[in-house]
């Protein structure tokens, strides 16, 4: 994968590929599967009977690279994954044999009766009827976990209701649904740990559904982050339950302090008017918050960035993660943006929402990049993280981790990682946690 400049290998080696340890458990006692993630060791270009590919738009070029040698040996590729499943038209033909799209649950139960029939096809498509019910859950107990900084990660749904402009759940093949309370319960007791980050991208889709989840998981003692939509300050009585649950930190998607930016795209359950509210009541709680920016959108000028920044530093919000916006294919953004004449690269490669790969409305591709790197130096310096210091003396310790070793010093952690493993860093690093 092509590295973010601010990422390290912490990033990389943040957590393992669940979607690629779902089909091992769908099929571990049938046949022997190996995962391979070359983001974290070489890949063996051996003899299996057929390989799957789990493909996001960035790496999708290096993804055709993997396929070709075992291609040429007549072994077929399948390849799947949210790129493949939001914008599979936009697949040259010829890369695989294959395309894989929605859930592997309702497609490799297909794709492996045909391959043993000799009558693959050259797309399964995963069928409505799909539900949350199907879900299968991670092999857990067969991920390497040295090389991973948390395997404590997990979905309780998958999908969102909401459609932003720039998201891959903007596309209509993209459903939101979510699992069986009692299977969810029962895969938090399997991972055995007393910290569980959940990665829905949005904990919340069904509030009536996450109150039961959270009166189930109350009685399990844990502690627990997830990604959220901001209106979560708004549902009455979500939070105070988020708290007696365990939660310590949510990741919620602010994307822009400007309301016209907000709207742009969109985003119909950010109400500009109540962030800061929605921050008091989610900091009166003790829980902690994980900012999102969008910065590019068309009502963005160049003073987008000191203006955020300024308002981030004033709000204390811990900790910030920067984007700069990218049109997915698939998207309407990438709709609205390639009718206009506005994409400026087709190298993928480059869609990882770290470069401009479109032309900026009120702002030029450069003034673009400069700020969206400069407002993470300036987050991230000494000056700006004495400045968000938590309030709550207890959220400090975890403030300070996250901010100077994942963040500032991020490499150095790195290096410490490798010589003692990234899962002895990320039990330190959980066990730092509980001071909350």
């Amino acid at each position: 994968m092509l590295m973010r400049p601010m990422d390290t290998g912490l990033k990389i080696r943040m957590s393992p590929p669940l979607g690629l340890y779902t089909i091992v458990n769908m099929f571990r006692n049938q046949h022997t599967v190996v995962v391979q993630n070359e983001n974290v060791e070489d890949i063996t270009y051996d003899n299996p009977d057929i390989v799957g590919i789990m493909v996001s738009l960035d790496v999708l070029p290096r993804a055709a690279e993997i396929a070709r040698p075992f291609r040429e040996r007549c072994i077929p590729v399948v390849a799947g994954g949210v790129h493949i499943t939001t914008a599979s038209q936009t697949v040259p033909d010829g890369l695989f044999d294959t395309l894989c799209i929605g859930a592997a649950e309702g497609t490799w139960p297909d794709i492996m009766n045909d391959l043993k029939h000799g009558q693959l096809k050259p797309v399964y498509r995963c069928s409505p009827n799909f539900t949350g019910s199907d879900i299968i859950p991670p092999a857990y107990d067969l991920i390497p976990t040295d090389k991973y900084l948390y395997t404590n990660i997990m979905h309780t749904s998958r999908g969102c209701p909401f459609r932003c402009d720039f998201c891959y759940n903007s596309f209509g093949g993209h459903r939101y649904m979510h699992r069986e309370i009692d299977d969810v319960v029962s895969e938090i007791k399997a991972i055995g740990r007393r910290h569980i980050m959940f990665i829905d991208d949005n904990f919340i889709g069904d509030p009536a559904w996450t109150r039961q989840l959270l009166q189930a998981i109350t009685p399990l003692n844990i502690r627990w982050n997830a990604a959220v939509s901001i209106n979560v300050a708004t549902i009455p009585g979500m939070l105070d339950l988020m708290l007696e649950s365990g939660c310590q930190g949510l990741f919620i998607g602010f994307e822009s302090i400007n309301a016209a930016s907000v709207g742009s795209v969109h985003k119909i359950q950010n109400d500009r008017t109540r962030y800061e509210e929605a921050i008091r009541e989610i900091h009166n709680r003790g829980i902690m918050i994980n900012a999102s920016f969008v910065f590019g959108l068309d009502e963005d000028t160049p003073e987008v960035f000191k203006q955020t920044l300024d308002w981030i530093v004033e709000q204390r919000i811990e900790t910030v993660t920067s984007h700069i916006l990218t049109p997915y294919p698939g998207t309407k953004l990438y709709n609205q943006l390639e009718a206009q004449g506005r994409i400026t690269t087709t190298d993928l490669s480059r869609y990882n929402t770290a470069h401009v790969v479109f032309q900026p409305k009120r702002m030029t591709a450069e003034q673009l990049i400069e700020g969206y790197l400069w407002i993470y130096r300036e987050l991230y310096s000494w000056k700006n993280i004495l400045r968000r210091m938590p309030r709550n003396p207890r959220q400090r310790l975890a403030y300070l981790n996250f901010n100077i070793f994942y963040r500032k010093w991020g490499r150095w952690t790195d290096r410490l990682c490798r010589l003692v493993t990234y899962r002895r860093i990320g039990l330190l690093a959980e066990r730092l946690s509980r001071y909350l």
